[in-house]
């Protein structure tokens, strides 16, 4: 890494990367864009002569760039798989969109393999990194509204033209995978990775060749209950909302908020109603700073073991201990829990049993 930005390529000229996420890591303090590659070297010329970076033709053809430190990967999600363990097996930290992959076994090869290479790799999952829900977590700690009993989680959009790849089984499209992911992603958020799934239905609408809605039902050992809902064909809906034995809280605009939005976070009890101050909030931009820190993590400790292989480390050091490793995270993988890649995995695993609990549910039948 580059002693003053992680310099990022980006494999794609998504509509989503063009919005988003290019105006964010050009602007990003801790990140800067170099080079954007396209299949289509006209279009690369057109995106890349916006933030004066390198236009690439051909995704291959940015992975080889020495100048690229990390790759942004805003591809169809059938694409993730083959375009990620390709930047990593050249050395390159990832930040890919979600879902990272459409199979969790696929998903566990190349966490590992990013693990193994001493290198970064990380869903962009975004709302995660948005304030608001640090206080939300806040709240719950300190009894807000008494003991957790079921968080209700729902993620729809309004119809999209028929050409979107969302709606392509060949790309990864579905309800599931797009909008899903964000209630799955909640649940995790803030019932912890011991949730099962209980049960689940997919539903395709009218010459859909993929699921357009879908609900499930997953629960924690002690009986906390996540009932989550999803859907492309909608009213717009980005909420969750936590029962407690003494009250609940709602958060509206919980997944995609601009950066100038002022969160409401609602406590409902008994006794008043009130809302909860917080402030607005860049959740791109906490996203890439995030992503900058654990490649400094990853780095350090690759520096730590490098020095303590060679027979020289400094008293006291371990290599365990070289980067950031909040709540949690392991400094080896950018010490990240909120992101990092046990909770990538364990949603992936939770996307796979909701869909094998679909299958066994005979309202989810195509």
């Amino acid at each position: 890494m580059s002693d003053a930005e992680l310099r990022i390529g980006v494999l794609g000229c998504s509509a989503f990367a063009r919005r988003r996420m290019l105006p964010a890591i050009s602007a990003a303090p801790g990140t800067e864009l170099v080079a954007v590659a396209s299949r289509d070297g006209a279009r690369a010329v057109e995106t890349a002569r916006q933030y004066g970076c390198r236009p690439v033709t051909g995704y291959a053809e940015l992975l080889a760039l020495e100048e690229v430190e990390a790759v942004y990967v805003p591809l169809p999600a059938a694409l993730h798989a083959r375009w990620v363990e390709a930047a990593l097996r050249a050395g390159k930290h990832v930040l890919a969109e979600k879902p990272l992959t459409t199979d969790r076994a696929r998903t566990a090869g190349l966490l590992a393999l990013a693990r193994e290479r001493g290198l970064v790799l990380r869903e962009n999952v975004m709302f995660v990194h948005h304030r608001q829900h640090e206080a939300v977590r806040a709240a719950l700690a300190e009894g807000a509204i008494g003991e957790p009993r079921a968080l209700h989680a729902a993620f729809a959009i309004p119809r999209l033209d028929d050409s979107d790849i969302r709606y392509d089984p060949a790309l990864g499209g579905g309800a599931l995978w797009d909008v899903g992911v964000y209630p799955v992603r909640a649940a995790l958020h803030f019932l912890g990775p011991d949730l099962r799934v209980a049960g689940a239905v997919l539903s395709h609408g009218a010459g859909r060749r993929v699921d357009t809605s879908g609900a499930a039902v997953l629960h924690t050992p002690e009986g906390v209950t996540a009932q989550l809902t999803f859907g492309l064909d909608h009213p717009y809906v980005a909420m969750y909302e936590l029962w407690g034995s003494e009250g609940r809280l709602t958060v509206e605009r919980a997944y995609t908020p601009p950066a100038d939005f002022r969160p409401r976070i609602r406590l409902r009890r008994a006794d008043r109603e009130e809302e909860l101050p917080v402030e607005c909030d860049d959740q791109v931009t906490n996203t890439l700073t995030a992503f900058a820190r654990a490649v400094t993590a990853v780095t350090a400790v690759t520096a730590v073991t490098a020095v303590r292989d060679a027979g020289d480390t400094p008293e006291g050091e371990d290599a365990r201990n070289g980067g950031d490793a909040r709540d949690g995270g392991d400094a080896r993988d950018g010490g990240d829990a909120v992101a990092g890649p046990a909770v990538v995995l364990r949603q992936a695993e939770l996307l796979d049993e909701i869909r094998e609990a679909a299958e066994r549910t005979p309202a989810g039948a195509s």
